[in-house]
């Protein structure tokens, strides 16, 4: 047997697991990446979900998503306003070439591809060891980055896996009792997320072929509330391909989800449904639009896939593996619970949280709407959503740094959607944005306590977020503060400013800085037209000049001094902005007016 030795072992190359590795061997520890495919990313790459959601607004582009949206305006030349579910769609392998190249560069990283975990040794609390089928790695820090928490199953650590009632917690949107759907669905269901393609007009596009179980009867009312052509722009990608990943009536699989966390071969059996499920939406979707439309071959690698379609044509068009919106999740030091995640009464953020001496233990923020998926009842959520920038956003909230350790090993550290958070809070936790930001802090904290020679219960969480902050190659914010972007001379200040008087923090989530002039993108063009407020944060905007004069469109903006601006407009007004056009949703993307 190879025996490897690490100062951090990161088990998953997904969405938290890759930021952790990256981040760790930046701080200079000595770090193995073991990851199940080919492709680093995760959800933003290998399972597909190339149009991520949160995190949007500049000011909480911070951190290596910050970082990842930069890389991606560099590399996809057609930009990334394609869609209209997210301001970001990429082709998938561009995401996951950033990704590699960047823990290629790293000297103190090594990266093990398409290996998983099969055992785990301990001595007492501590894991020693952890055996690979070409290898044993001994390490002194380890990361579960997996995408269902495996490392909690082989360490036997406690972990939650489904519901929890309201009286445990007293979470407003959780169930007084378990329905019979519910308990046959513990958690969201997965999705598997494929390509397809416009073929262009009076072009054939090979035939999708039958499922051994196909049933387009349940995709009858897909699109029902929505044209054809706002069911393709949901999803849309740079050269008429398109991302399905369709919520109503669409390719949510979640038959059966205890097989998930069961053995291999029942896992596997979930796997080829689910795969059976998507192709059968995709011939579905082939037949009601026609021919010209069909699946995006050499869109992911062909590596092996015990799933289930010879074809490698076919095979090439779905993501690796299913999209997985919940897993096993830790019994953590502290719990993330849905109260964690509103805003406050007559606010628009999250109370920041505390640890047991009154620090502010925040090392990662988030802003998603809290969204559940199931495919046989609506879940009823308490709202967390706001009007900003001309559009609706969700309201911030933070991660804290104890919901990354589990109570019962010392050095285990959890970066994916494993974290210690209940199935309610899970809905806003487990996206991508928030999940790399939650990576990068579980990384750094592994780092440090190299560094310090401790574990991670003993780490300062002030060191850690002193750390975060500081960062040489992506500074993280961890206090939310709609209007100040990364690069505004003060925000450095303003973070430590709410970190050392966090009863100060704003509800509103404004600090008193001065505006940024923002810049413009290279696709940034300048348009002439009439300005109108139709109502709050509700903007459209005529134009009276160029190529599409006449046509009005909706105004909306990422920059938090455009916001402002926006709101002392009167209405009409004859004006003149830069920004670029978004075809799918009908916007105007404001930079500068």
């Amino acid at each position: 047997m190879n025996y490897l030795q690490a100062d951090v072992l990161v088990i998953g190359g997904g969405t938290g697991g890759t930021a952790a590795a990256l981040q760790a061997a930046r701080q200079g520890a000595k770090t193995i990446l073991v990851s199940q495919w080919s492709m680093l990313g995760g959800m933003l790459t290998s399972g597909g979900v190339v149009a991520p959601d949160g995190n949007e607004l500049v000011a909480f582009q911070t951190g290596i998503w910050g970082a990842f949206l930069r890389e991606l305006n560099h590399r996809q030349p057609q930009g990334l306003d394609n869609a209209w579910v997210s301001f970001f769609t990429y082709h998938p392998q561009i995401g996951a070439n950033i990704f590699a190249d960047w823990v290629k560069s790293e000297p103190n990283l090594l990266w093990i591809p398409e290996e998983q975990p099969l055992e785990v040794i301990k001595k007492g609390n501590i894991i020693t060891e952890v055996r690979f089928n070409s290898c044993t790695i001994q390490a002194k820090i380890i990361i579960d980055g997996t995408e269902l928490g495996d490392l909690l199953e082989l360490a036997e650590i406690p972990y939650r896996w489904g519901w929890e009632l309201q009286g445990q917690w007293q979470e407003p949107s959780a169930p007084i009792e378990l329905s019979t759907l519910m308990k046959t669905t513990p958690v969201q269901a997965p999705t598997w997320v494929f390509i397809m393609e416009d073929f262009g007009e009076g072009n054939i596009a090979p035939e999708i072929p039958l499922p051994p179980i196909h049933t387009p009867e349940l995709f009858t009312n897909a699109w029902k509330n929505y044209d054809i052509e706002s069911f393709l722009n949901y999803g849309r990608l740079p050269d008429n391909k398109f991302m399905i990943n369709w919520p109503i009536q669409g390719n949510d699989y979640d038959q059966n989800l205890d097989r998930l966390i069961s053995s291999n071969s029942e896992r596997l059996q979930f796997w080829q449904e689910s795969f059976w499920h998507s192709l059968s939406f995709a011939r579905f979707i082939q037949i009601k639009l026609g021919r010209r439309y069909g699946l995006a071959t050499e869109t992911f690698p062909l590596e092996n896939r015990p799933y289930f379609n010879s074809n490698p044509d076919i095979l090439s068009a779905f993501a690796l593996h299913p999209y997985y919106r919940e897993s096993r999740r830790i019994e953590g030091l502290t719990t993330i619970i849905e109260p964690d995640i509103l805003p406050i009464e007559k606010g628009y953020t999250a109370t920041l949280p505390f640890n047991e001496t009154g620090e502010c233990e925040a090392i990662a923020i988030g802003n998603y709407a809290n969204d559940h998926h199931y495919t046989q009842f609506q879940l009823t959520l308490q709202p967390k959503s706001l009007r900003w920038g001309g559009r609706w956003t969700g309201t911030p909230f933070t991660i804290p740094y104890r919901a990354l350790i589990p109570i019962s090993i010392e050095n285990l550290l959890v970066c994916e959607k494993n974290i210690s958070v209940s199935h309610i809070a899970n809905g806003a936790t487990r996206l991508q944005p928030v999940v790399l930001g939650i990576g990068q802090a579980a990384g750094m904290a592994a780092a440090l306590c190299i560094e310090q020679g401790i574990q991670p219960q003993e780490l300062s969480v002030r060191t850690l977020q002193n750390a975060l902050l500081t960062d040489i190659i992506a500074p993280q914010a961890v206090i939310p503060l709609f209007n100040l972007p990364p690069d505004h001379p003060d925000w450095l200040y303003w973070q430590y400013y709410y970190l050392d008087h966090p009863k100060l923090y704003p509800i509103d989530g404004n600090c008193p800085a001065s505006s940024n002039p923002c810049h413009l993108s290279k696709d940034s063009h300048a348009f002439e037209g009439i300005f109108q407020r139709q109502s709050h944060q509700d903007y459209s905007f005529t134009l009276t000049q160029g190529q599409f004069i006449g046509q009005s469109w909706k105004l909306v903006t990422l920059y938090p001094e455009i916001n402002q601006q926006l709101q002392n407009i009167p209405s009409p007004s004859p004006l003149k902005v830069y920004g670029r056009l978004n075809f799918s949703g009908q916007w105007l993307i404001l930079e500068g007016l």
